[in-house]
């Protein structure tokens, strides 16, 4: 009696004899007696799935006979490396040995050292999206406004521009810091400050940067936005504390320029760029405010008063220069008697009753004043007859 056996053209038959192995099978039909099957074992093992594990795998891979048939990546601590399968990415693999059937499907290996940390491929997007990619990769994506700073071990490796940078895990401690190159704006906020005077204010300041040198901004000081917001607090109380609230509130540009200029050369130290300085509030105490405000209503009306006083001066001069010109030139003043009247009964309607006699005499006797009787009737004539 015997146990058949066939393995295929995709398979190999590994035989063992009491658990060691004895030799390997290639594609056919085979027979065992049954008598020795309690101590013959073979084992069909299918080569399209084409990494092989095996729990005596570093046994067989000792074997001549079935070394042939494989293909071993052996790394060390140090080493990486990309299977690709018929021109696919199948596996990337760390540190060990790892064993491949040579065919049926058509293998590729790319080995790798991770001292050497900094990662370049023609196929990146691909290997990145890969399933266990992440395990071994890291990559950064660096916009066009903004710089990267690498760090390996703590110290600086370099400055990472526009585009995609990618790193293999486990080759030392690897960090990196962003930073951004567009203008930025820092407010300092709520800063209260006495003047020279002795008034408490509430500041609020505007400081508009840039970062202009990225290691120097990152190496210098721990935080290049802080360093710089406390620069431009005490900078703001050295401006304010050497001025009277009165300059102040009517030069507040002057003390934007003052705290710019004293924080260009300090920012410049950490790699920053002062843009521009400017004072957006300046808020005073209630009871001040009060004060300020009875101050400049009694300058407001201080002058209106004497911009009415020097107004009815003009116009008494001018009543004055007036009366002197109707007095020299009688015929004048009644043509502006005449006027007068004639506003006066304009829109009304005016009956005159006239008894016998002179009609001329009574109608002068009507508009006649006592130093020159008829003289208005005399003018009116004289300009009828003119």
């Amino acid at each position: 009696m015997f146990a058949k056996t066939r393995i295929r053209k995709h398979e190999v038959g590994l035989w063992f004899r009491h658990g060691d192995f004895k030799q390997v099978l290639t594609p056919g039909a085979y027979r065992l007696p049954w008598r020795r099957l309690r101590k013959d074992r073979v084992e069909v093992v299918d080569r399209t799935q084409t990494k092989f594990d095996h729990k005596l795998l570093e046994v067989l891979v000792r074997e001549p006979a079935l070394l042939e048939k494989l293909r071993v990546v052996d790394l060390k601590d140090d080493e990486r490396a990309l299977v690709w399968k018929d021109g696919r990415l199948g596996w990337v693999l760390g540190p060990g040995r790892h064993v491949f059937w040579d065919g049926p499907a058509e293998l590729e290996v790319e080995t790798f050292n991770v001292n050497d940390f900094a990662f370049t491929h023609l196929k990146i997007e691909a290997i990145l999206g890969f399933r266990g990619g992440a395990n071994f990769l890291d990559g950064v994506r660096v916009e066009a406004h903004e710089r990267v700073l690498l760090f390996r071990e703590g110290g600086l490796v370099s400055e990472l521009g526009p585009g995609l940078h990618v790193y293999w895990k486990h080759a030392g401690k690897i960090t990196w810091k962003s930073v951004d190159l567009r203008e930025q704006v820092a407010d300092v906020a709520g800063q209260e400050i006495m003047t020279a005077d002795k008034v408490t204010l509430r500041i609020n300041l505007v400081v508009s940067y840039r970062v202009a040198e990225v290691r120097k901004a990152v190496e210098t000081v721990a935080d290049y936005t802080q360093a710089l917001y406390r620069e431009a607090q005490l900078a703001l109380r050295e401006a304010v504390g050497g001025r009277a609230l009165d300059k102040l509130l009517a030069d507040k540009d002057a003390v934007g320029g003052e705290v710019r200029n004293a924080l260009l050369k300090r920012a410049a130290e950490f790699g920053v760029e002062v843009l521009g300085v400017g004072l957006r509030d300046v808020i005073l105490p209630g009871d001040m405010k009060a004060i300020l405000n009875e101050v400049i209503l009694a300058q407001k009306q201080a002058e209106a008063n004497l911009i009415r006083r020097r107004e009815e001066t003009a116009a008494a001069r001018s009543q004055a220069n007036t009366a002197k010109l109707l007095a020299d030139n009688p015929v004048l003043a009644r043509m502006k008697e005449l006027e007068a009247l004639q506003d006066v009964l304009r829109g009304t309607k005016a009956t005159f009753v006239l008894g016998q006699g002179d009609l001329l005499g009574q109608v002068r006797s009507l508009t006649a004043t006592e130093d020159k009787p008829g003289c208005v009737l005399d003018e009116l004539n004289e300009s009828n007859e003119a």
